[in-house]
């Protein structure tokens, strides 16, 4: 079976972890061709997905062509997998035995600290059928904390990892967007409150790969 692409990512218009990857892959000057599941439909639940490709009913998966069609879902485990075979110069990932590890606790912290805290926000601003206000604090109060988790190493360093924008800085981009938008806390003047994760975060958006994916899923949402 032929593909006119390198890669197939099953993804999602809003979902942040799939646009994660679509970032990375356009950063490595990588094409790949977007297919995107219906929520409403469960197209991520219907057994064609999990049975032939993510057994976890989510997205991302990645399909890559040009290595016997290999499959791979989590999208940090994505970006490591991208990262590993196709950086090989390192431009966008660790060099140093210790910087693998820094790399890969940004990784988890990611994974773990924000999406599902900033996930939950978005559950109970958007989708849960009555307010919790005290539901709506916690959440709030964890996109704080991540910012500011964030904002102290950035006080210290450029860029999390190695002086150099990388995959652990990347990994953060898409679930910002939401932080500092939609999911932002009320009364929360960002730009003051956390400075240094403020000004990494738009050198970051500022990027022309960055921008392009921006512009994509801007496009893909007006359909």
């Amino acid at each position: 079976m032929s593909h006119g692409k390198q890669f197939t990512l099953y993804t999602h218009k809003a979902g942040p972890n799939g646009w994660k990857v679509a970032y990375f892959l356009t950063e490595l000057g990588l094409t790949y061709e977007s297919i995107y599941l219906d929520f409403n439909k469960e197209e991520h639940k219907a057994p064609a997905y999990t049975g032939k490709y993510n057994p976890n009913g989510r997205i991302p998966t990645l399909i890559d062509h040009t290595n016997n069609d290999f499959i791979l879902w989590e999208s940090n485990a994505i970006l490591t997998y991208l990262a590993d075979k196709y950086d090989t110069e390192h431009k966008f990932s660790a060099i140093t035995a210790d910087d693998q590890y820094r790399q890969l606790q940004w990784l988890l912290f990611q994974a773990s600290g924000q999406g599902p805290y900033f996930g939950q926000a978005a559950w109970f601003i958007f989708y849960h059928p009555e307010k919790v206000p005290s539901a709506l604090e916690r959440y709030h109060n964890e996109i704080k904390r991540v910012f500011k988790v964030l904002d102290g190493e950035l006080a210290k360093r450029e860029w999390l990892v190695g002086d150099k924008y990388s995959i652990a800085d990347l990994s953060f981009i898409s679930w910002n967007v939401l932080g500092t938008g939609p999911l932002a806390p009320p009364d929360y003047d960002i730009a003051k409150e956390v400075p240094h994760f403020w000004a990494w975060f738009q050198k970051m958006q500022a990027r022309p790969a960055i921008a392009k994916v921006h512009a994509e899923k801007e496009a893909v949402n007006k359909q």
